[in-house]
């Protein structure tokens, strides 16, 4: 008995499909965990990545879709290159959310440890927290009612990066929100601050303030 398991565990390593027992892998098509399981690494190349509600993962990732963290759904890492990663009311991710070309959102309750950043693509945080700081090139990002920490960043976009000189993205640190940390702006932006949110430094652009629910 003993032998003929060890054959088998070297067959599959010489083969190449050896993958952990709580991996979930594929190259076309969605990857996706039931509410409330558990798994590794969940990935995919072409298609997106689905954790369902109160699911726990290590990581979630995909090159060309969207990834969704259903609610109260946990990962330590969420990235993608091209498209948009959701975190629904509740999700929380213990390091980074990253996306290259894609939409950021951030339900009332999700929590980012880490670093949220994409080059192209809004951002949209409500009643949300990010405690790693955020950075973006070309987003538009809007604050409701959210807590960062780490400062914000509009980074000067590179030669090899996509971007439309003449657009100024707009940033929004909406009612009740807070940045601890500096916000510093490489490029020429429209800053709009409300008169109940808190910020830190500013460098690079001037706020201009506005009182209601947005500018």
């Amino acid at each position: 008995m003993r032998r003929t398991l060890m054959f088998l565990l070297v067959a599959l390593a010489v083969s190449g499909t050896a993958v952990a027992a709580d991996d979930i892998s594929k190259v076309n098509g969605t990857a996706s965990v039931d509410a409330g399981g558990k798994a590794g690494e969940v990935h995919t190349v072409n298609g997106s990545v689905k954790i369902g509600d109160r699911a726990v993962v290590e990581k979630a990732g995909t090159v060309n879709g969207s990834v969704d963290m259903g609610a109260a759904a946990t990962a330590d890492s969420v990235k993608t290159v091209n498209g948009a990663v959701t975190l629904h009311r509740d999700a929380r991710v213990n390091e980074d959310v990253e996306t290259v070309n894609g939409r950021l959102a951030l339900e009332p309750g999700a929590d980012v440890k880490g670093h949220l950043s994409n080059v192209n693509g809004e951002m949209e945080l409500d009643h949300a927290h990010v405690g790693g700081g955020i950075e973006t090139v070309n987003a538009d990002v809007t604050l409701t009612a959210s807590r960062v920490e780490g400062g914000l960043t509009v980074k000067k976009p590179r030669m090899n990066w996509h971007s439309n000189d003449d657009r100024r993205p707009k940033i929004v640190i909406g009612p009740h929100s807070v940045v601890q940390g500096t916000m510093t702006f490489e490029r020429p932006v429209d800053l709009y601050v409300s008169s109940s949110a808190t910020v830190g430094k500013i460098e690079g652009a001037t706020p201009k303030s506005f009182s209601g629910d947005a500018p």
